[in-house]
């Protein structure tokens, strides 16, 4: 069941006969003036696609600020302000700035990249125009941008439809139009008569359709946003709320999650220090301090930078456009990938698949007549542009040796009866070498090829044995094969022109049978997605047996396929999730049906990509939790899509699969190591807070310590993670990153705690300065237990072993040397740090290695 598309909006593009339509667009069959064109290129604008307008960078830098954690950085900013925190207001406003602009540009770029695949639409077009009202009319060439209603367009064989046309006149003309209802197979189209426009519509051919054959003149009834193609973008999927993907959900959650825990422990801290140690105010800095230590400042630009990063090494190194970067997460999460079949697995090329008798064996005496046809019927013809069908039958017998054998030796053309609208046969008629052309030879033989049905209705055939090659033909167009039925005759020679009438009594030879020719690295990619753990399922507007075939050729198993009847048919969302997800194919799928399956596959917790090239896959791309165009796809398929190979290799797919698990798992390493630290650090702040006579911690030392500690975080982003990330989807899952950081946390606050007793212990003796060594002393183990949890708890441990120290390395043992020697430099008075004594750094030691040991253990117990 193909999609029909509308006619165009204007009133032009409906019924009536031609005069009425030109009369109604006030021009004529001489074309319009030039100056009349000029007037409506100012009334009308230019013929050019609307697309989707890059956003300024000023208001894209705007929108960045609406994620939900740059939404908190910026309400502690604003807090610290009026604390007159100013140092932490200050950061706080860096790093919001440095993440914005990093998502900002990262966009920007892939805009711009996406904005150059825009290759569908002609570029010139041919059109009948007068200098004057007296001129004579002159076909000319003009830019595509220039066209307007009214003007008169020539199409020839091989031409992109530059706007919405309604015809005038036609010789035999077929056009391809794929990429709007997703049918491979070529449609016929004629121009009205008198009596006015036939319901099927075959009398408009619509901007983004190419000519396959014949030729034809038109009247531009649509141009630039009334087209088809471009009112696709204001269809009924485009107005429904657009849900939010994985990423969105994930951080959203991740997010409330700690603004819950913020809006907990700043009061809490505030009443615990009153209640317990009657201080006032004056703990106000230090329990924003500890809300600013529990957020993960750094998430924004971790994330930015993460994404950005394997986007930009997707568009340098696997032609993948990344159009918005969450999406690089989205793609990383995809555990189902719903795929369209015209243009996208296969080329709309076909191919023979096999020649039989009418026993069904195999004969390659049919593929050699089908061949006969196809080569006289383009010779005699003098068909334009060769038919893609022909083409196949002329290469398979090429292949097959038969060009040598005699098939084009043995004959000479005599004359051709092709194809036509309305007429599904084209006859050949050839005769020995010699003097044939002069119809001397005592016989000529008819082959005839077309559809089944047409031909075997021309065959002398009993009731019994027609309706037994028509069931042979129906097995073979149910095997998912485009079926051509071949026949001869002889007919005794003569000079006479031969005519429809001629073909009759014909003797039933076969059926070739043709399929689509597969995109060359469709099988390669499919197996590397089901490798990765991808779920492949096929939605297409094809006959079962066709998606079927295709579907085993890629190395799938469809099993039974689902029509779009069986999905009418089921009310019950929930019934359509069960059946989505124990399907493989579904065929004779309309726009709608697609979008439906996509839906009820994300209802059952899948997280869903497609991958379509047409404005029927629009309503899809739009409903997938990830979109995905190929660059030869429709630009309203690329304006709706959030990826975009620029590849015709499809293998960039898995690619850009496994870019989005890497940066999604360096940026759920940078949850698990901060968010872990920062819980163990505010439940061993809250403690000390009500144990000690003084704060645990300076607010200016904690603003110090977030800093060392986020710019080591950086590293992260640069992180190779582990090989085995890359083997199934990464999805951010807020509760279990919940559980893993309580866990982790708690293991930290007994590391934390257990330094406070050997601070106490070490510090006892050192009287007024016992505050300023505590400071100090809890300041190196923070970050000396940061730096190690950096190094065991990151994605990429594994790769740690040999090789030349990565960013990982250098950040940690950075980190790890600034909590040794700030203390001891001149900075570490004025920040209220005081020199420890030799026994600490001992004591440390120990209490490090402990720490170390249940790290490693807690993480081999979470591996499993």
């Amino acid at each position: 069941m193909a999609w029909a598309p509308e006619a165009p909006r204007t009133a032009a593009g409906g019924g009536g006969t031609n005069l009425e339509v030109l009369r109604a667009l006030e021009s004529g069959p001489r074309g319009l003036v030039e100056a009349e064109a000029e007037e409506r290129l100012l009334q009308h604008g230019e013929n050019v696609f609307p697309g989707r307008r890059p956003e300024p960078l000023p208001l894209r830098f705007a929108h960045s600020l609406r994620d939900p954690f740059t939404a908190v950085l910026v309400c502690l900013g604003l807090v610290s302000a009026v604390l007159s925190s100013w140092a932490t207001a200050c950061v706080i406003v860096v790093l919001v700035a440095v993440s914005c602009v990093l998502r900002t540009m990262g966009e920007h770029r892939a805009d711009r990249s996406a904005a150059g695949l825009r290759e569908l639409v002609a570029t010139t077009a041919t059109v009948r125009r007068r200098t004057t009202e007296t001129s004579p009319p002159a076909a000319r060439e003009v830019p595509v941008d220039q066209l307007v209603p009214g003007d008169l367009v020539l199409l020839s064989p091989g031409d992109l439809v530059p706007a919405d046309l309604r015809l005038l006149r036609t010789t035999g003309l077929t056009v391809h139009e794929a990429a709007l209802t997703g049918e491979s197979t070529p449609v016929d189209k004629s121009a009205p008569g008198n009596a006015g426009a036939p319901d099927d519509r075959r009398h408009l051919c619509f901007q983004g359709s190419s000519v396959v054959s014949g030729s034809a003149s038109g009247v531009v009834v649509a141009t630039g946003r009334d087209t088809l193609l471009s009112g696709a973008l204001a269809g009924p999927s485009w107005r429904t709320h657009t849900p939010r993907g994985p990423f969105d959900r994930s951080v959203n959650g991740i997010a409330w999650t700690l603004i819950r825990f913020m809006l907990l422990t700043a009061p809490l801290v505030l009443i615990a220090s009153a209640l317990l140690r009657g201080r006032g105010l004056e703990t106000l800095p230090f329990a924003v301090a500890v809300a600013v230590g529990l957020t993960p400042e750094m998430l924004p630009v971790i994330v930015t930078s993460a994404l950005a990063r394997g986007a930009a090494l997707l568009a340098r190194d696997s032609e993948v456009i990344v159009r918005r970067l969450p999406a690089l997460h989205d793609l990383g999460a995809v555990d189902v990938l719903c795929v369209d079949k015209t243009g996208t697995l296969t080329q709309d090329r076909p191919v023979v698949e096999c020649s039989v008798d009418a026993d069904g064996e195999p004969d390659p005496a049919v593929l050699r007549w089908a061949a006969v046809n196809a080569l006289w019927t383009l010779h005699l013809a003098e068909v334009p542009v060769p038919d893609a069908l022909d083409e196949a039958l002329l290469d398979a017998d090429e292949e097959a040796g038969a060009a040598c054998a005699g098939a084009f030796d043995d004959y000479d053309g005599v004359a051709s009866l092709p194809c036509g609208p309305g007429r599904r046969v084209s006859t050949a008629v050839v005769g020995l070498p010699g003097d044939s052309r002069f119809a001397l030879a005592s016989a000529h033989t008819l082959v005839v090829k077309g559809a089944p049905e047409d031909v075997l209705d021309r065959c002398t055939l009993d009731d019994a044995e027609r309706e037994r090659l028509a069931a042979r033909a129906a097995a073979l167009a149910a095997d998912g094969l485009r079926v051509l039925a071949v026949a001869v005759a002889e007919r005794p020679a003569r000079p006479g022109p031969y005519t429809h009438a001629d073909e009759h009594g014909l003797t039933f030879t076969g059926f070739v049978g043709l399929r689509d020719a597969l995109a060359p690295t469709a099988a390669e990619a499919i197996a590397e997605l089901a490798r990765g753990g991808v779920a492949v399922k096929l939605l297409t507007g094809d006959h079962p047996g066709t998606a079927a075939r295709v579907c085993r050729e890629l190395g799938g198993d469809p099993g039974v396929p689902v029509t779009a009847d069986r999905i009418d048919a089921l009310a019950d969302e929930a019934e359509l999730t069960e059946l989505a997800a124990g399907t493989t194919v579904f065929a004779r799928c309309t726009p709608e049906h697609k979008a439906r399956v996509v839906q009820a596959l994300r209802a059952g917790g899948h997280t869903v990509g497609f991958l379509g090239d047409g404005v029927n896959d629009l309503a899809a791309l739009h409903a997938a939790d990830v979109g995905i165009c190929p660059r030869d796809g429709v630009d309203v398929a690329r304006e709706a899509a959030d990826v975009v190979l620029a590849s015709k290799d499809l293998t960039a797919l898995d690619r850009a699969i496994v870019a989005g698990r890497r940066s999604t798992s360096n940026i759920a390493a940078y949850l698990r190591i901060t968010l872990s630290s920062n819980v163990g650090n505010v439940i061993a702040m809250l403690v000390a807070g009500l144990m000690l006579p003084f704060l645990p911690m300076l607010p200016a030392q904690v603003l110090v310590q977030n800093l060392c500690f986020d710019a080591a975080q950086l590293a992260l982003a640069f992180d190779r993670p582990d090989p085995g990330a890359h083997n199934r989807p990464v999805v951010l899952r807020p509760r279990a990153l919940l559980r893993f950081v309580t866990g982790f946390g708690l293991l930290n606050a007994a590391a934390d705690l257990a330094t406070f007793g050997v601070l106490l212990l070490a510090v006892h003796s050192l009287g007024e300065d016992g505050q300023e060594a505590f400071h100090a002393g809890w300041f190196t183990e923070n970050l000396l237990t940061q730096a190690m949890v950096m190094l065991l708890l990151r994605s990429g441990r594994q790769l740690a072993e040999g090789g030349t120290p990565g960013p990982i390395r250098w950040a940690t043992a950075g980190l790890a040397v600034v909590g040794l020697l700030l203390p001891l430099s001149p900075v570490g008075p004025l920040l209220g740090m005081a020199v420890l004594p030799a026994m600490y750094y001992a004591l440390l030691a120990v209490v490090l290695a402990l720490y170390a040991v249940g790290l490693a253990a807690a993480r081999a117990r979470f591996d499993r």
